[in-house]
């Protein structure tokens, strides 16, 4: 949680809310990964990328 809040803050001094969507792609997407690595579902989605 940390290291949220100080990239948070870093964001909000330095006016960099650009980094916004691509911090949180970059999480959704590593999430599904390690989500569907055990599932039924892993060959369906790793044929989308």
């Amino acid at each position: 949680m940390n290291l949220l809040a100080q990239l948070w803050r870093f964001m909000r001094v330095r006016k960099k809310f650009w980094l916004l969507p691509i911090l949180v792609m970059m999480f959704l997407l590593g999430g599904l990964l390690v989500f569907v690595q055990g599932s039924a579902i892993a060959p369906f989605i790793y044929t989308l990328f």
